[in-house]
């Protein structure tokens, strides 16, 4: 954070909404980016942090019901405080600020001290949690309002704040925010005030998160049905008649990987894309990049082929890192497409195609199977002995390729773009995630990933990039892995490879693959691990 004294600076009160983390507003994301100083509370999803400066302190002060990090009177001489310093200040807070969120009483001691602020509005739980269930809480001819109150206070306190008489006999909606453990006492009070024993009632646990579990009965016998779940908080309460509208409207439960936890182990920049996709079809991502894109320790054998490109009749890309890294250099040494014009460029795989295309390449091979192998099938007969060929690609990749096409004949020349390096994926988190069963999957997107998880987990990364450049093993070193020991829990986690060559090295490593897919793609992956989920005895009810 930057320590310079500055102005009076700012406070954004911003509501994050329930739990999902793309719940979030867009003004409150903005706030996240361009905060120096981010308070955030216990129920703020995790990935909402990530958007955060790499230079912002970032300050918890969540509570259980149990303990407080610190108290509210702490929380609000903090954020004075930090703005007086100077800072931009953003108070992240779980669904809306003024919902239950003690941001009026944030904003009134930001007030009363003259502290610039912003309330920043966000989806408060009480609407959105019954949505994920499929509960509206209002609908035509079942409930004209609905009504939001604390579940926290003890309805057998002197001079409760609520009118438990008006809630018993409320025709329309009843949301109890923070109840659960308070859950037989409502109960009791609401049917001594006259509630209909029979009126539905839901407990939703984790709303709009892949962890999202309902349970459904009536005011008589919701509190047994809870006890003997397990279910515990955070869980909001509905009561009314929209709570059977489940049966029909309930969606979000239904998708096919509903609460299944996957992790990405892609490089950071990659790994994206590939998750989105994962999540819409209901499944929560772990990103644990275990490959860092580094430029080559030597950059004389790229430099001297850009030198000299228009004397390559082939030039061949194996993926889209190789294009990036390639077209990176080639502005830096002052050229561009136009040095290579009369090459004929090959592609393996349609992302490395789309990648040329989009800097207006035209390709001219696109082998059926995104492999080394199908491109050697794929050339045969077309390159000709003593046809220059360039091969821009990772330092560790596999030899299949330049070695058959030396076989018929070519020149090769087979540089290093770009190199990878082990990634920065949190190991001590996902060891204990392993440990806990919170992990369904891992997926895997080439050997390097395969083999770099692997060294990680066991603590090899560790010592070989502290006595190396910290490269990956290469995919044809067939040793075992090391330290296979001290990886049983992988054998209970689904492991998931995104072709034949990846499912290989995972198998060398004495892992059972469970999904290969069919076409070497995220996409083929994705269908693959969808089918695998939605096979009879995999879908969660």
């Amino acid at each position: 954070m930057n320590t310079e004294k500055k102005h009076t600076g700012i406070v954004y009160l911003v509501g994050a909404g329930p739990g999902d983390p793309n719940l979030i507003t867009v003004k409150g994301l903005n706030c996240i980016s361009k905060a120096d100083v981010l308070v955030y509370d216990r129920l703020v999803a995790p990935r909402l942090l990530q958007h955060a400066s790499k230079s912002a302190d970032l300050i918890y002060v969540g509570k259980l019901p149990d303990r407080h990090t610190m108290q509210q009177e702490e929380i609000n001489k903090l954020l004075v405080d930090k703005a007086r310093d100077g800072y931009t200040v953003t108070r992240l807070k779980g669904g809306d600020p003024f919902v239950f969120g003690r941001g009026g009483e944030e904003a009134a001691a930001l007030a009363e001290h003259n502290i610039p602020f912003e309330i920043i509005p966000g989806i408060t739980s009480a609407v959105a949690v019954p949505a994920y269930a499929g509960i509206p809480v209002t609908h035509r001819g079942l409930a004209s309002g609905f009504t939001v109150v604390t579940g926290h206070e003890d309805p057998h306190k002197d001079g409760s704040d609520l009118d438990w008489q008006a809630l018993a006999k409320n025709p329309g909606t009843n949301v109890f925010l923070m109840g659960m453990g308070n859950l037989p006492l409502i109960t009791k009070r609401l049917l001594a005030e006259g509630m209909d024993p029979v009126t539905p009632f839901a407990l939703i646990h984790r709303g709009t998160e892949t962890g999202q579990r309902t349970l459904v009965g009536t005011l008589n016998d919701i509190a047994a049905k809870a006890k003997e779940a397990g279910f515990k908080h955070p869980a909001i309460i509905v009561s009314g008649a929209v709570v059977n509208m489940r049966e029909q409207l309930q969606w979000f439960e239904r998708k096919p990987l509903f609460g299944r936890r996957i992790v990405v182990s892609r490089a950071r920049e990659q790994a994206s894309v590939f998750a989105e996709k994962l999540e819409e079809l209901g499944a929560e991502t772990i990103e644990f990049p275990v490959i860092k894109i580094a430029q080559p320790l030597d950059y004389r054998p790229l430099d001297r082929a850009l030198a000299r490109l228009e004397s390559y009749r082939w030039v061949v890309f194996t993926s889209e890192n190789g294009v990036k890294s390639f077209f990176k250099r080639l502005a830096e040494k002052g050229k561009d497409m136009r040095d290579l014009k009369g090459a004929v460029i090959c592609a393996i795989g349609p992302k490395t195609k789309t990648t040329l295309e989009e800097r207006g390449l035209k390709v001219a091979y696109v082998p059926s199977e995104y492999r080394a192998e199908a491109v050697v099938e794929q050339l045969q007969g077309k390159v000709k002995a003593g046809d220059e060929v360039l091969l821009p690609r990772a330092d560790l990749a596999r030899a299949v390729l330049p070695e058959a096409l030396e076989k018929m004949g070519a020149m090769v020349d087979n540089v290093h773009a770009y190199r990878t390096v082990y990634g920065d994926g949190d190991v001590t988190l996902l060891r204990q995630q392993l440990e806990a069963g919170q992990i369904d999957m891992i997926t895997f997107t080439s050997s390097s990933t395969v083999c770099n998880l692997l060294a990680m987990l066991t603590g090899q990364a560790a010592e070989e990039s502290g006595s190396s450049s910290g490269m990956v093993r290469s995919s044809t070193d067939k040793s075992p892995a090391p330290g296979l020991s001290m990886l049983p829990l992988l054998e209970k986690v689904d492991l998931a490879a995104i072709g034949p060559i990846t499912a290989a090295t995972v198998r060398e490593s004495g892992l059972e693959v469970k999904v290969e897919s069919e076409e070497y793609t995220i996409d083929g992956l994705i269908k693959a691990i969808r089918a695998y989920y939605m096979s009879p005895g995999k879908r969660i009810s």
